[in-house]
Formats: structure tokens, C-alpha cells, sequence
């Protein structure tokens, strides 16, 4: 089954009558107000997420080697396309306007359901991840102020890369691991489960500019329990220009 095929079956069998969600997500300037995080960061419009599942972009096998085609497709038409499912059942159950994005949702995720926080949380993450990737090129690490700031904050691009596969690893359970926007400043942490830096329950706070899934389905069929090897392989899949849109899109 390839990705176009599964997304066009989710598209019937879990978001049918929702096709007004599709906006263009630059014409959503309108709604950047009330997408800020805890510290008033401004979300870009090209950064927001609507509530349906955006096609993957790129097949599932683009990123063999790294990423299996059998891990990659259960991933997202299994795990990712299930919680975009429960997430649009929270939303009709809880009132929720769907033509808003995600991010409205997450600022306030405590008002709303466990059912909410899981799955508005797993499918922001898991939006992010998959353009968070491309396969395999020789652009193995940013350029411009993200560059410049990683270095100025951490030292170097090796030792970020070093303190944030550390917090990866050091993930208990299922979770992941981040570099993210807090006032200005470029920080690493992790967040339990399907949480995330938006969300007003996380004990980390801000603007997420690289997110890592360490939950077991992302890595298991090809790696088992060497989560150290897939966060080490990981790297040679970031796709660092859009790692860079999301960061000068805050600062």
C-alpha cells in the first residue's frame, strides 16, 4: 500500500465531510493571535497545523536505511492517522472548532480531555516529524542564525548534537526529545508521551523547532532496543531547511 493510497482511504473513512479543513495555511494570518505559546511566541501561519493529516512528503521507503518502508507506513497510516482519528472525535465531542489549528487546542490542552491531550498532541508531533525529514542528501546540519545560534548556545553543532541525543536517550518510556524556542533562547528537553512544548501542562514551554520520536513504534522493527543507534542514524534524515523555517518563523 503506498502512501497516496492511504490517504486517500483515511480521507473516507475518518475525516469524511471535513474538506472545508483544508485552508491554505497562508491565508490563515488571521488566526497567528491566538496560536503564541506561554511566552508569547508568534506562530507563523506557515507553521500552523490544521486538525486533518496532511499527505506524507515523501514515499515510504525515501528514507531506507534510516527508516524502514514497514516502520514508515505503519507509522503513519497506523499509529499518526489514528490519533488524527480520535483527535476529530475529541473535537466533535468537546466542542472544538476544527477550522482552527491544532496549536489553539494545545495553549489550553488543560481545559480539554486526556483524550484530547493525547491525540491534539500526537498528531502535532507527528505533522511536525514527517516534514521534520527528507531522504538521505549531503546537507547534514543547518546554516544561517540557526547555525550561528546552536553554536553560540551549545558550544558547537557536535556537542548540540551530543546533548540532544543524550536527552533522547535518556527518555524513559515512550516520548520526545526537543530543541525548542523559550523567550528567545534555544533550549533541549522532553516531554512524556504525546505532550509537547505548546502544551500549557508541559513542564517545558515554547515554540518546538526540531522534535524527535522515541516511542518504540518509530525505530522497533529495525533497531529493537538500540534506540542509540536510530537516534544516531536520525540525523542523516533531518531535513534542515525546514528545521529553519520553523525557527525564523519566531525569531
Amino acid at each position: 500500500m503506498d502512501n497516496n493510497n492511504s490517504r486517500r482511504k483515511f480521507l473516507k473513512t475518518t475525516v469524511k465531510g471535513t474538506a472545508a479543513l483544508s485552508i491554505g495555511l497562508g491565508g490563515m494570518s488571521e488566526l497567528l493571535s491566538s496560536c503564541s505559546t506561554s511566552k508569547n511566541i508568534a506562530v507563523s501561519s506557515s507553521m500552523i497545523t490544521p486538525f486533518i493529516q496532511q499527505p506524507l512528503p515523501y514515499k515510504f521507503d525515501s528514507l531506507e536505511n534510516v527508516i524502514d518502508k514497514l516502520t514508515m507506513e505503519i507509522h503513519y497510516s497506523r499509529h499518526a492517522a489514528t490519533y488524527t482519528k480520535n483527535l476529530m472525535e475529541a473535537a466533535a465531542a468537546e466542542g472544538v472548532d476544527t477550522n482552527k489549528p491544532v496549536e489553539d487546542v494545545l495553549k489550553k490542552v488543560s481545559k480539554y480531555s486526556v483524550k484530547m491531550r493525547n491525540n491534539a498532541g500526537g498528531h502535532y508531533n507527528h505533522e511536525m516529524f514527517w516534514k521534520s525529514m527528507k531522504p538521505k542528501t549531503n546537507e547534514n546540519k543547518p546554516s544561517g542564525k540557526l547555525l550561528e545560534n546552536i553554536e553560540k548556545t551549545f558550544s558547537s553543532f557536535g556537542e548540540f548534537k551530543n546533548k540532544f541525543g543524550d536527552i533522547a536517550k535518556n527518555r524513559f518510556g515512550s516520548g520526545w526529545a526537543w530543541l525548542y524556542m523559550d523567550a528567545g533562547n534555544l533550549k533541549l528537553g522532553s516531554t512524556p508521551n504525546q505532550d509537547n512544548p505548546l502544551m500549557d501542562v508541559s513542564e517545558i514551554k515554547g515554540f518546538p523547532i526540531l522534535g524527535l520520536d522515541v516511542w518504540e513504534h518509530a525505530y522497533y522493527l529495525k533497531y529493537q532496543n538500540k534506540r542509540a543507534d536510530y537516534i544516531e542514524n536520525w540525523w542523516n534524515v533531518v531535513n534542515w531547511p525546514y528545521i529553519q523555517q520553523r525557527y525564523e518563523s519566531v525569531i
